[in-house]
């Protein structure tokens, strides 16, 4: 019988990619993290995890069991909440950037809905400033967006430095003036950094794509429509960052969390929580 407290550690360690993160989220020791894989290793007879040369992945073992380890822990927690008394319950609008959504997002929802299986999640994607302005319409009850320097709105998860992104970057060097530019319409974080950018170094510049949507970008940009600027951890596959030096350097943004005043307090924090565990173990590798 596979023990669920061992598989709880398994999971972590996934999720976070470092036995220290995993330890620190589920509230114990390393070593004692560390036992419970070894213990889950021996009862199954397999290896389930290895080091690459920045974080702890799943071997192929691993991968298999994880799907089956994640039902069994979500059980689990349903059970739990049937019968507790002081469970979270309700319904929470989260917002989220555009960005983000392909990346993190994944995992810290499925984390939340296995702890937390009876709230209600509402999910609004769109762009930061779109957000911004739902939430203070009273629309949403925590955002997950990003905000400029000097910005002082929010929770800080991270900062992130922004780039330029090309299909092939030598190919847009030889292109003649303007720079063809593919971005998010009006309200965008990064769109308005670019373009103080270029207007800053007097670079000549037209939008050839607009896109509300990421993946309609990262086509474009993949169809060597021209040049899209993105956080750097979040480059989309089949792009290139273009090396400093030939376009203007841009600044840093911030990724935070928003909670509306008058929002359920335990519902937001329970989520906001969630989020700062997974991003904290994704930004630290």
């Amino acid at each position: 019988m596979l023990d669920l407290i061992q598989l709880r550690s398994f999971v972590a360690v996934e999720q976070m990619g470092s036995f220290t993160l995993a330890a620190e989220r589920l509230g114990l020791g390393q070593s004692t993290v560390s036992q419970h894989i070894q213990r889950l290793e021996t009862t199954l007879g397999r290896k389930l995890l290895a080091r690459d040369t920045h974080r702890v992945v799943l071997t192929g073992d691993g991968e298999a069991l994880l799907g089956h380890a994640r039902q069994m822990l979500s059980i689990e927690g349903e059970v739990q909440q049937l019968f507790a008394g002081n469970s979270l319950r309700g319904n929470l609008r989260l917002g989220v950037s555009e960005d983000f959504v392909t990346s993190q997002l994944p995992d810290v929802l499925e984390e939340f809905v296995r702890s937390h299986p009876s709230v209600d999640l509402e999910l609004t994607v769109a762009l930061s400033g779109t957000l911004y302005e739902m939430q203070d319409n009273g629309d949403l009850d925590l955002v997950l967006a990003k905000r400029r320097l000097g910005d002082i709105r929010g929770k800080l998860v991270y900062r992130e430095p922004l780039v330029w992104l090309a299909r092939d970057p030598e190919r847009i060097r030889t292109l003649a003036a303007p720079l063809p530019l593919i971005a998010f319409p009006a309200p965008s974080v990064t769109r308005a950094v670019a373009l103080e950018a270029l207007r800053r170094q007097q670079v000549p510049w037209r939008i050839v794509c607009t896109c509300g949507s990421l993946s309609g970008l990262t086509a474009a940009a993949r169809a060597g429509m021209g040049v899209l600027v993105q956080p750097r951890s979040m480059a989309p596959t089949g792009l290139s960052e273009i090396a400093p030096g030939w376009l203007p350097s841009l600044e840093d943004v911030e990724f935070v969390l928003v909670p509306r005043k008058g929002a359920d307090t335990l519902l937001v924090s329970a989520l906001s929580e969630d989020i700062l565990a997974k991003v904290r173990g994704l930004t630290s590798t």
